[in-house]
C-alpha cells in the first residue's frame, strides 16, 4: 500500500510539474509546502482505501478528488467521466435521452437553468429557477452536479419522480418519463401576417443556417410586407460559442461581436461581424427571461450594444463564462472555466445579466368579453358600401391567434415590431 502511495504521489507531482510554467515558479518554501498538501492527499486517499465503511475502489476516490477540486472553483467547471463526456457531446448536436432540462448547482441543489422546448420536463411545467430538492425521493445536498444528473437520466421510457420547489409556491411532486430529447433548435413562423417569428431553443450545430433559411423564407413569403423579426431566446440555456458569434453576425453589418478574457491578457479573444445584414435594416426585437443564459446573452448583448435590436422581457440569467472541455485521453474530461464573456461595449455579463430595454413580465391576455349591443356602420341595415377595392371586412375582424394571445410578452414584441416599422416608413418620408 505504501508504494502504490508513494508511485500515486509521483505520478501526481510530476502531472503537477508537467503543466507549471517555469517562469511563475514559488520559493522553495512554497514548493516544500506543495509537496506536503500532496502527501496529505495520499494520507488521507489511503486512509478513506483502508477505513471506510464499504469497499472503494482508487478510481472513485480520485475521480471525487479531481471533481471536488474542479468544482470548488465555481458551478461551472467540472470533471467528466466517459459517459458524461459522450452525453455533452450528444447535447451540443441536438440529440440526447434525458428530461430535457439545463441545470446548475446552487447553494447544495439542483437549480433548473431552462426547460428545452417540447421535452418532458418543459410539458411538466416546469420552469426556469426551480430547485430540485430530491430525485426519487433522495435528497440532493451532497451530490455534485455530474452525480445529480446522472441519476436524472436513464433508460427511454423509465420514470423518475422529482420533489420541486418554487418561488412563492408550495412544494411539488413531479413524475417524469424519461424520452429520446431530439432538440429543434430553431422553429419559425408568420406572426400577424407580417412579422417574421423566429424561436431558437438552444445553440446547437449550425443553427446559422436555419436561421438565414428562415427570415430568406419569410422575406419571399411576404415579399415587400415583411415588418420586421422578433427572435425568441427565452429560456435558452445557451450552447456553442462560434454559433453565438455566427447568428449575431447575421443581422450585424460591423463591429464587434463579444470579446472573451482570460487571466492573460495576452489570451483575449474578439469576435468580429462582417459586413451583410440578413434583415436589411428591418426592426427586430429579441425577447429574453432569466432562463436565457450564456449564448444567448451574447446575441442579447451585441444586439442591443449595436442598437440592432431592442430587447424585451426580463433579466436574462447572468452566466458570462467560457468553459474549455479540455479532453482526458480515455479518462474523459475536464470542464474548466477558462475566461470571461464581454459585449462589445465592454460589459461582462457574468452574474448580472442582460437589463432588457423594455421591461415585460408574463402575463396572459384575456379578450374582454362584452355583452352590449354594439354595432359598428357596416353592420347597420341599408349602410352604404365602402368603395375601396381591397377593403376587406373579414380582415378588420380578424383576432390574434389564441396561442399568441396567452403570451403577453410576445404579443408586446409583435406590436413594437409593427410601431417600429411604422416608425421608420415615416421617418424616410
Amino acid at each position: 500500500m505504501r508504494k502504490n502511495k508513494l508511485l500515486f504521489i509521483s505520478l501526481f507531482a510530476g502531472l503537477m510539474l508537467g503543466i507549471a510554467d517555469v517562469k511563475a515558479a514559488k520559493s522553495t518554501d512554497n514548493e516544500a509546502n506543495t509537496y506536503e498538501l500532496l502527501n496529505l492527499f495520499g494520507e488521507v486517499m489511503e486512509r478513506a482505501k483502508l477505513s471506510y465503511v464499504e469497499e472503494v475502489t482508487d478510481k472513485k476516490l480520485i475521480e471525487s478528488a479531481i471533481n471536488g477540486m474542479l468544482t470548488a472553483l465555481d458551478p461551472h467547471s467540472s470533471y467528466l467521466d466517459a459517459e458524461s463526456f459522450n452525453y455533452m457531446s450528444e447535447q451540443t448536436k441536438g440529440k440526447f435521452g434525458g428530461l430535457g432540462i439545463e441545470v446548475t448547482m446552487d447553494n447544495g441543489l439542483v437549480k433548473v437553468v431552462s426547460p428545452i422546448d417540447d421535452t418532458p420536463a418543459a410539458k411538466a411545467g416546469m420552469k426556469a429557477g426551480d430547485y430540485i430538492t430530491h430525485i426519487d425521493g433522495e435528497t440532493v445536498v451532497g451530490m455534485n452536479l455530474n452525480e445529480a444528473v446522472s441519476k436524472l437520466r436513464g433508460k427511454i421510457g423509465t420514470k423518475v419522480k422529482l420533489s420541486i420547489r418554487r418561488i412563492n409556491s408550495k412544494p411539488i411532486e413531479l413524475t417524469l418519463k424519461r424520452q429520446e430529447i431530439k432538440i429543434q433548435s430553431v422553429k419559425s413562423d408568420i406572426k400577424d401576417d407580417a412579422v417574421s417569428y423566429i424561436r431558437i431553443s438552444s445553440f446547437t450545430e449550425d443553427i446559422d443556417k436555419a436561421i438565414e433559411e428562415a427570415v430568406a423564407k419569410a422575406q419571399k413569403q411576404l415579399k415587400n410586407k415583411l415588418l420586421g423579426i422578433v427572435i425568441d431566446v427565452r429560456n435558452n440555456p445557451g450552447g456553442l460559442l462560434d454559433q453565438a458569434v455566427a447568428v449575431s453576425d447575421l443581422f450585424l453589418e460591423k463591429g464587434e461581436i463579444v470579446s472573451t478574457r482570460s487571466r492573460h491578457e495576452s489570451d483575449t479573444d474578439k469576435f468580429m461581424a462582417t459586413e451583410g445584414d440578413i434583415a436589411k435594416g428591418l426592426p427586430i426585437v429579441v425577447i429574453i427571461n432569466e432562463g436565457s443564459a450564456s449564448a444567448s446573452e451574447i446575441l442579447a448583448g451585441a444586439l442591443q450594444d449595436h442598437h440592432r435590436a431592442i430587447i424585451l422581457g426580463e433579466k436574462s440569467f447572468g452566466k458570462g463564462s467560457v468553459q474549455t472541455v479540455i479532453p482526458l485521453r480515455d479518462f474523459g474530461a475536464m470542464r474548466l472555466t477558462t475566461a470571461r464573456y464581454y459585449t462589445p461595449s465592454g460589459r461582462s455579463i457574468q452574474a448580472k445579466g442582460i437589463e432588457p430595454d423594455i421591461e415585460v413580465k408574463p402575463a396572459k391576455v384575456e379578450e374582454y368579453e362584452s355583452y352590449a349591443l354594439n354595432l359598428s356602420e357596416a353592420e347597420l341595415n341599408n349602410a352604404l358600401k365602402n368603395d375601396s377595392e381591397d377593403f376587406d371586412i373579414k380582415d378588420q375582424k380578424k383576432q390574434k391567434n389564441k396561442e399568441d394571445l396567452a403570451d403577453y410578452q410576445l404579443v408586446r414584441a409583435l406590436d413594437l415590431v409593427k410601431a417600429l416599422s411604422l416608425y421608420s416608413k415615416s421617418s424616410a418620408n
